[in-house]
């Protein structure tokens, strides 16, 4: 079960999984080679919707899973309790645990692919227990694998009035294709957001990022990092998994993003001025690159245990 206050009081480090012509011609080349081209700037931003043609509940909790072939499934809460929770039991028997937020529906991703889920909703009790307030049982088929990490969900949360998403097709038009769009989205966010300790020390278990507030405060933690770099590149159709995991015993968050030249690229990787195999925006923000280069080694001590 994801612990976030372990989460947000470990060294927090966020590695971007990026592959970006290791190996091959120059920067300068590439460069060349696309002055005259631009990346085609993806403005359908997918919007969830809950439209009520599948759905199921009781008096105070509503599943609308109309949308489950499109990779999410929308829960509201509108009970009395102070608190509320979601768990989501994938096809795998990995269980994801989410708060719940009242009155309104919320979106959750099905990044377990096409299988059996189990849906658990509960209502706080008294001291750590919970009660159970209704359960649901879906079976999912996904019309297309990435979907589950194209949409926004509770964690990557954005909108096409979101003032991440004008900032992500402005950069999308600077681009010559999707590898220099990451690019892009890295330097901006290692030049802009610097990691904010204080927040990092009074987060509450129940904290979710906001990217636009990211952007304005010009101050995140990992999970504010990982979120709006996830949000710019799935509002411009590029598939972003946010992960979670551990670095040895401490807890972090990073992303995963798919390329069509390499697939899924999970390694960390660095950059040496003409090729990349290492983008660490926290990293590199904070200008301490010594201490937590031999803190990261060469990745291996890194498990991803949770995708949203």
């Amino acid at each position: 079960m994801f612990d976030k206050p372990r989460f947000f009081s470990a060294v927090c480090i966020l590695l971007i999984s990026a592959f970006l012509f290791c190996g091959c011609e120059s920067k300068e080349q590439t460069s060349k080679n696309h002055t005259d081209e631009r990346r085609t700037t993806v403005h359908d931003v997918l919007s969830p919707a809950a439209s009520g043609a599948n759905s199921s509940g009781n008096d105070i909790v509503s599943i609308d899973y109309s949308n489950i072939s499109e990779g999410y499934v929308m829960v509201k809460y509108s009970g009395s309790a102070d608190k509320a929770r979601l768990q989501i039991t994938l096809p795998d028997q990995t269980v994801y645990s989410y708060y719940l937020s009242s009155g309104s529906y919320e979106t959750f991703p099905l990044p377990g692919g096409n299988g059996a889920y189990h849906l658990d909703v509960m209502e706080h009790a008294f001291d750590d227990m919970y009660a159970m307030a209704y359960a649901q049982d879906i079976d999912v088929t996904l019309n297309d694998e990435f979907k589950p990490f194209l949409y926004p969900n509770q964690y990557v949360w954005f909108t096409p009035d979101s003032e991440a998403i004008q900032l992500g097709i402005n950069l999308s038009d600077e681009s010559s294709n999707d590898l220099d769009y990451v690019e892009q989205i890295y330097n901006y966010v290692i030049s802009n957001i610097q990691y904010d300790e204080e927040k990092a020390v009074n987060i509450s278990p129940d904290y979710l990022p906001d990217i636009d507030q990211t952007l304005d405060t010009n101050k995140g933690i990992c999970f504010d990092y990982a979120s709006l770099m996830a949000a710019l590149l799935r509002s411009q159709g590029i598939p972003t998994k946010l992960v979670t995991g551990y670095s040895g015993t401490a807890y972090h968050a990073w992303i995963s993003v798919y390329l069509k030249e390499t697939g899924w690229v999970d390694n960390i990787i660095q950059f040496d001025g003409e090729s990349w195999s290492l983008m660490d925006p926290t990293l590199a923000a904070s200008n301490d690159s010594s201490s937590v280069r031999e803190y990261v080694g060469d990745g291996s001590n890194y498990t991803a245990k949770y995708y949203y």
